[in-house]
């Protein structure tokens, strides 16, 4: 078993989306994805995906991006992104797609490992952020906590956590690279950067203990990332 990473799949079967604005490189990319995740994954391996999963606005729309998803080798682990209108409960998503897991306040469980984690948002800076960021940061920090409350009352010791956005942004860290190193998270799996400039924004590495982990897909060359 192995655990793999792969987010902003940001797939358009049901709408016409083009993401080549972000670069040639975006051209057939749901292609170039199946390729890769069919060579390297398989049924007992998982696949974690830190949102901007799909453009629809609803799941009913979704339903062909995550049918395509649900189709494809692995357990599929799923955390929203800022794109994910689509997102419903827990109890719409789990009824429609009962083999994959949507983390929200709550965790999964993979082999020896908790699978955690949250949106997240951007954090505190002096460029560009309202009373309503502020809003969204601070519930985010709450959810992020309750899902990693939920693992380690239940025993796990463990964790790898996903957010779509970057805990730790050009430098800065922020409450959620925080809340990350005090509960000795292993991994943080994050996405949300597209194009080499934003790339060099994102930390990759160690850092307090805490291994960061970017995973967008354009970053990757659209071939999900073995992790574990």
């Amino acid at each position: 078993m192995a655990i793999y990473a792969i987010g902003d799949l940001h797939l358009s079967f049901s709408s016409d989306k083009p993401m080549d604005v972000f670069g040639e490189n975006w051209q057939d990319y749901e292609n170039k994805i199946k390729k890769n995740w069919m060579e390297k994954i398989k049924d007992e391996d998982c696949v974690l995906i830190p949102g901007d999963i799909s453009w629809a606005l609803n799941l009913e729309n979704a339903s062909e991006d995550l049918d395509w998803i649900n189709k494809l080798p692995g357990k599929k682990i799923f955390v929203r992104g800022n794109h994910d209108y689509w997102w419903s409960s827990l109890k719409k998503m789990k009824d429609k797609y009962p083999d994959m897991d949507f983390i929200q306040n709550n965790y999964t469980t993979f082999g020896e490992y908790c699978i955690c984690g949250s949106r997240g948002w951007i954090f505190p800076n002096e460029v560009k952020f309202s009373e309503e960021d502020e809003k969204i940061y601070k519930r985010e920090l709450l959810r992020l906590r309750m899902s990693l409350d939920s693992a380690v009352k239940n025993g796990c010791k463990k964790i790898i956590a996903m957010i779509h956005f970057p805990p730790i942004f050009d430098g800065e860290t922020s409450g959620f690279s925080d809340i990350f190193e005090e509960y000795g998270v292993e991994k943080v799996i994050y996405g949300h950067l597209h194009t080499e400039e934003s790339f060099k924004d994102g930390y990759v590495g160690m850092k307090n203990g805490v291994e960061y982990i970017l995973t967008s897909s354009d970053y990757l060359d659209f071939d999900p990332i073995k992790i574990l």
